[in-house]
C-alpha cells in the first residue's frame, strides 16, 4: 500500500480507489458506460475518466472498447469477479453495522465490580438475556479500573467518585455507605451512641485513603472525621462482610451490599443517623464518542430501571 495520503486504498470506501473500483463493476454489470452512471449517480464523462485512470494505476487494459461494443478482457474479468466480492463485502458490512446500531445483537464486553454484579446484576441478566436473544455477555469481574478502548470493553460499571477521564459516564443511582454489625457484636461490646465511641471498638475496613485510619461521617449537618482501629483491613468487601456477620466489629459498607443481611437480622445499623461524607454513586462508564450501540444502550437502560435510582 502506498504511504501517500493523497491515495486512499482500495477498500476506504468514498476513497478514490473505491471509487474507481465501484465505476468499473457497475460499467461490466451494466453493460456501458451510460447505463453505469445513470446507476452511479453520475456523468458518464466521470465514470470514464474512473475506468481510464483504474487501468493506468494498475498498468493493463481492463476493457476492449470500440465504437460499437464493450467487451471483458481476460485480465478485466479476473478484477471484476474480485472487486465484486469486495463490494458485496462492503454492503454486507453497512448492513451489518446498520442492523447492530438498532437491534441489540453481538457480544457486550462489561467490567463489573465483583460484588456489586453478584447481589445487583446477576440476579435479574436471565431476564435480560431472556428479552435479548441475539446478545452474549462477556463479564469481567473486578474492582480496578480497565481501559475500555484499548481493552475492548463496551461499558464499565464503577461505584463511587470518578476521576476525570475522557469517558463518558452516567449516574445510575446513589449508594449510601452505612456502618453494621452483628447483634451478637454490639450485646458483647455495647452499642455506639457517637461517632467518638467507635475509638472503642474493633473496626473493620478497607485499604482505601477514605476508610484505612479514619471515618469521615456525616449527620447532614455535621461533619466529623472520627480514628478508627481495628482487627482487619482487607480488600475484599464480601469477605470483610462474611467477618463482620461472625461478630469481627464494625463495618461501613454500601447500603447494596448489606441490604440482604439488614433485612436477615443477622446485620444491624450502627450510628443510624450518620453516614460516610462522600459519594458513592453507581456509574457507568462508556468509551467515547457520540453513537451508542443498540446492545451498550438496552444493558444501561435495564440497569438503571433495576437500580432504581436508589
Amino acid at each position: 500500500m502506498s504511504l501517500n495520503s493523497s491515495v486512499p486504498p482500495v477498500h476506504e470506501k468514498g476513497g478514490v480507489r473505491y471509487e474507481q473500483a465501484e465505476a468499473y463493476v457497475a460499467v461490466v454489470e451494466h453493460g456501458g458506460f451510460a447505463a453505469a452512471a445513470r446507476a452511479l449517480g453520475r456523468d458518464p464523462s466521470v465514470v470514464s475518466r474512473r475506468i481510464e485512470a483504474l487501468e493506468r494505476r494498475l498498468g493493463v487494459r481492463l476493457l476492449a472498447r470500440t465504437t460499437r461494443r464493450l467487451s471483458v478482457t481476460e485480465a478485466g474479468s479476473a478484477y471484476y469477479r474480485r472487486m465484486q466480492a469486495l463490494m458485496g463485502e462492503f454492503e454486507a458490512a453497512d448492513v451489518e453495522a446498520s442492523e447492530g446500531a438498532s437491534t441489540p445483537r453481538g457480544v457486550l464486553r462489561l467490567s463489573l465490580p465483583a460484588a456489586f454484579a453478584r447481589r445487583c446484576i446477576a440476579p435479574w441478566l436471565p431476564d435480560f438475556i431472556t428479552a435479548h436473544p441475539a446478545l452474549r455477555l462477556e463479564l469481567a469481574h473486578g474492582n480496578q479500573f480497565v481501559d475500555l478502548v484499548a481493552e475492548g470493553f463496551d461499558a464499565a460499571v464503577r461505584i463511587g467518585e470518578l476521576s476525570d477521564s475522557s469517558l463518558v459516564a452516567r449516574r445510575l443511582a446513589s449508594a449510601e455507605v452505612v456502618l453494621c454489625a452483628a447483634p451478637h457484636y454490639l450485646e458483647r461490646r455495647g452499642l455506639p451512641e457517637r461517632p467518638g465511641d467507635l475509638a472503642d471498638h474493633d473496626c473493620l475496613t478497607f485499604p482505601k485513603p477514605r476508610f484505612s485510619r479514619e471515618w469521615r461521617l456525616t449527620d447532614g449537618r455535621v461533619r466529623v472525621a472520627q480514628a478508627i482501629g481495628g482487627p482487619i483491613v482487607s480488600d475484599d468487601d464480601e469477605g470483610l462482610l462474611v467477618a463482620c456477620v461472625a461478630g469481627a466489629g464494625i463495618m461501613p459498607a454500601p447500603a447494596w451490599l448489606v441490604a440482604a443481611e439488614l433485612r436477615s437480622g443477622a446485620l444491624v445499623r450502627v450510628l443510624p443517623g450518620w453516614r460516610f461524607d462522600f459519594d458513592a454513586a453507581v456509574h457507568v462508564l462508556l468509551p467515547p464518542g457520540r453513537l451508542v450501540p443498540a446492545k451498550t444502550r438496552v444493558f444501561v437502560d435495564w440497569l438503571a430501571r433495576e437500580l432504581g435510582g436508589d
